[in-house]
């Protein structure tokens, strides 16, 4: 593990609870469950200085100190819940848990902030990696366990895309092995825009229930992966695993992938339009059956004419522009009908799955919409459609989504709640991060859907914060049940840099609503503590992250 330079801010959380203790084991793994009646804990931080803290903020030493004093409680304590998602590499290409002693410092440290859980990834292609049906859940079992004995919840992502952009890239998480022989034989099983480029980050939708897979449709593969995760950590369910997000296509987001993943980060300063995904012969042979069920067999040859490319400025394009675009013809119509609703069909399918396959472990199921607003201030919404969100200026293209997370009674999840419609627009006009997201909020809302929010960039600062505190306010007020949760993405050593941590703690205060913040170090819980145990966190010299 690589060591920080002295220069680093340093943290120590040290903390004394009267416990009582029980163990169970999961698949070979011992879980003790501890049961804090009460718990003193301390946080204190140190910025390049040798002086011991007096519990104040000096300019001249860097010292800060904190206090925190709460009861360890299975219960939530009033407020919206923070959790943070875990590195991508936390398991390795072995389907083992990395960087152990810096995973379980950095959970102690999470635990001092008054985070609430942690979000892992769970992907398929390490799980399930080489042989159909045959799953490691070795290195998710580790990190549950260490997340158990801090005392922190896991929210588990199912993870059935792709990750990174190819064997040199250092977070490439592939598709399992034995989907890419059969997308190999059969390459209409990824998606393909229509100048053949082919997409490999998640199966095409047009292949849904087909048995492409080795006997197996993907919709059974993905279904068999999330029962065999149930199964395998049913002891856990509802008691630390509280939490399960379903993959629904690219980046985990149920949309198709118009513009790939890793362009997502910058796509709305360059305002790519993106591509129709609906030229693999799957997709083709369904768009062609609906057009003649309706009798118009020439508009199931393929997507529009006339979208452009993924470059290309909207009001330039036949199908895209303002003033009598093919977007709002009959034609047009007809095609965003059909692909939004194709893709509106994957996501039930894998909802009504994961639905079934949950019901009665008491964990929240969540699915995850992409946040795309780089054209939310024109007619026609040109990267929202190529998406697969049929919304523009006359039609609300997430409602029907909402309604059908609604159904299957799951939570909505979507990001840039730290974004500003005053700083995009300087760099794209076009772009309104928050107008897209208060149609969102507005919708599950109108719903009746619990709402986990998300940050689309990394930015740490308290501007960015107090966004997220606005946006979230903006669905919670007026609400008589918490519905309200943020997932931080995500824990490097980038969070842990001392100003940075320190307006995270903040950001975490303010969000639980709990007062339990002090400026000074002195909370005794008092009579309950009859034993003590102490753990030092250092997360200054903890968090330079290495493989």
């Amino acid at each position: 593990m690589a060591i920080a330079s002295p220069s680093a801010p340093s943290f120590s959380a040290s903390f004394g609870c009267s416990r009582t203790e029980s163990t169970l084991f999961v698949a070979g793994i011992r879980f003790h469950r501890s049961l804090p009646r009460s718990c003193r804990l301390t946080l204190s931080s140190r910025l390049n200085s040798s002086k011991p803290s007096g519990g104040s903020i000096s300019p001249e030493n860097g010292d800060i100190q904190y206090e925190l004093q709460h009861g360890v409680s299975p219960r939530r304590r009033k407020g919206s819940p923070v959790f943070v998602t875990l590195p991508v590499d936390a398991v390795n290409p072995m389907g083992q848990m990395k960087r152990r002693k810096v995973m379980a410092q950095s959970f102690r440290a999470l635990v001092a902030a008054g985070v609430e859980g942690v979000v892992m990834e769970v992907w398929w292609g390490l799980v399930e990696r080489d042989k159909p049906r045959v799953y490691n859940w070795q290195g998710y079992l580790e990190i549950v366990s260490l997340a158990r004995r801090c005392g922190l919840k896991v929210r588990a992502v199912m993870a059935f895309h792709q990750c990174g952009t190819g064997p040199g890239d250092p977070y490439w998480i592939p598709l399992p092995l034995w989907v890419r022989e059969e997308m190999e034989k059969d390459p209409d099983l990824a998606y393909s825009d229509r100048f053949g480029r082919r997409n490999m980050e998640y199966l095409s939708v047009g292949c849904d229930i087909l048995p492409v897979l080795r006997g197996r449709s993907p919709i059974q593969a993905y279904a068999d992966f999330m029962r065999n995760f149930r199964d395998t950590f049913r002891p856990l369910l509802g008691i630390t695993i509280t939490g399960i997000q379903v993959g629904l296509g690219p980046a985990g987001e149920l949309r198709y992938p118009s513009c790939p993943s890793q362009r997502m980060t910058w796509a709305w300063r360059s305002r790519e339009l993106g591509e129709f995904q609906c030229y693999d012969k799957y997709m083709l042979a369904s768009l062609n059956a609906c057009a003649r069920g309706i009798g118009m067999r020439e508009w199931g040859n393929g997507g529009p004419i006339g979208a452009s490319n993924l470059m290309h400025n909207h009001e330039h394009t036949e199908f895209f522009k303002s003033d009598d675009g093919s977007w709002d013809t009959p034609y047009g119509r007809f095609f965003l009908e059909w692909y939004s609703q194709m893709l509106l069909l994957h996501g039930e399918r894998v909802c009504m799955e994961a639905e079934t396959i949950f019901h009665g472990t008491e964990v929240n199921i969540s699915a995850k919409v992409a946040s795309i607003h780089w054209h939310y201030d024109t007619y026609s919404h040109p990267s929202e459609l190529t998406a697969g969100y049929y919304n523009t200026s006359t039609r609300d293209g997430y409602l029907p989504i909402i309604r059908m997370l609604g159904r299957y009674g799951i939570t909505l999840c979507c990001a840039c709640f730290e974004m500003k419609d005053s700083e995009e627009k300087q760099m794209n006009p076009y772009s309104s991060p928050e107008g897209f997201l208060r149609q969102l909020l507005l919708a599950a809302r109108l719903c009746d859907v619990y709402l986990e929010g998300e940050n689309s960039t990394e930015n740490l600062d308290d501007e960015s914060f107090q966004q997220v505190l606005k946006m979230s306010k903006f669905y919670s007020d007026g609400l008589e049940k918490p519905s309200f949760s943020f997932n931080f993405v995500r824990m490097d050593k980038n969070l842990f840099e001392y100003q940075n941590w320190v307006r995270f703690i903040r950001f975490v205060r303010q969000m639980t609503d709990a007062g339990i913040f002090r400026a000074k170090l002195d909370f005794g819980v008092g009579d309950l503590c009859t034993s003590h145990k102490r753990a030092v966190v250092n997360v200054g010299a903890t968090f330079a992250y290495s493989s």
